[in-house]
């Protein structure tokens, strides 16, 4: 296991690091590589920390909405009329997929006592802003006409996402306040990328042999997303948004992140806006630490209590 001195990350979180790291340079990553390439590996690198996890009574995949969207929808039991987390993987925009995010969906499908509907939106570069937005939308729009017939509660839905999902998260709900239709119950939000803006916290935490996530990272990941050409539309940056109507949320943040900045900030701006705003900051964790549930407390933690206070905010009405 790598050493640092006075390290700050949870002892648990850096032995997963370590292996991350050496699962990518086993796996071949290396500067310059192509898109396809990285994805591949990025797919190969999280199977080991995919697999365990809750047991679900159903697991069924659709193609859904005119262009064909992929979702996977997880059921912790098969009785209907459950409630509903719309979640969406991080990845920068770029990489990940539902398979990278398989048993983070079920463990707060298992821990919350809702069916999770996981999104396999379209990645950039290949497809830019705003068209992961849009697949969401229609994904939405199905689960408002068809969910029902699949034994979900349309009404009771809540959408969440991790980084660049946590996002896409804010964005999709943006819009669906904008267009009047049925807005989601809850947010829950780990560790978002919410503006893009270097703060001291990317100073701080962007060592990339210390820490899971860099500065020139997240530069590419936006590029990648929006192209070279600057893009003010909130719904790319929710960090600027006019955020007032948007229902509760959970910031679930970890310290050592180069986010950390603006995830503290966008908590703040959200209370300000007068949404219900709950901030955990988990000292010791990195970007992505929700992955190492399998073998991190730290995480199970997190994950504990956002899946209870998910759990309140779809309860019956």
């Amino acid at each position: 296991m790598a050493r640092f001195p006075n390290d700050d990350v949870d002892p648990e979180i850096r032995s997963w690091l370590t292996a991350m790291f050496a699962a990518s340079a086993a796996l071949g990553s290396r500067p310059g590589i192509s898109v396809s390439e990285r994805r591949a590996i990025a797919e190969r690198q999280r199977q080991p920390w995919r697999a365990g996890g809750p047991a679900m009574a159903a697991a069924d995949e659709f193609h859904v909405g005119a262009s064909g969207v992929r979702i996977r929808i997880h059921r912790p039991s098969v009785e209907a009329n459950l409630p509903v987390l719309v979640y969406l993987h991080g990845g920068g925009w770029t990489l990940f997929s539902i398979d990278t995010h398989d048993r983070l969906m079920r463990e707060y499908a298992g821990r919350a006592g809702c069916a999770v509907l996981g999104i396999d939106y379209p990645l950039a570069p290949e497809q830019r802003f705003p068209c992961a937005i849009e697949a969401i939308t229609e994904v939405l729009d199905w689960l408002a006409g068809a969910g029902a017939s699949h034994g979900l509660d349309p009404a009771r839905y809540a959408l969440g996402g991790d980084s660049a999902g946590a996002n896409l998260a804010v964005a999709a709900a943006l819009r669906r306040r904008t267009v009047g239709a049925v807005m989601p119950l809850g947010l829950l939000l780990n560790y978002g990328a919410w503006d893009g803006t270097w703060t001291g916290s990317y100073r701080r935490y962007g060592d990339g042999d210390r820490y899971m996530l860099t500065g020139p990272e997240m530069d590419e990941f936006w590029a990648s997303y929006l192209g070279q050409e600057p893009v003010d539309d909130p719904l790319a940056r929710p960090l600027h948004a006019e955020l007032g109507g948007l229902a509760p949320s959970w910031l679930c943040v970890a310290e050592c992140d180069v986010l950390l900045d603006e995830n503290l900030e966008m908590a703040a701006r959200l209370a300000k806006a007068g949404v219900a705003t709950e901030l955990r900051v988990y000292p010791g964790a990195t970007h992505s630490f929700l992955e190492a549930v399998s073998v991190s407390g730290l995480a199970d933690r997190a994950i504990g209590e956002a899946s209870q206070w998910l759990a309140g905010i779809l309860a019956e009405r």
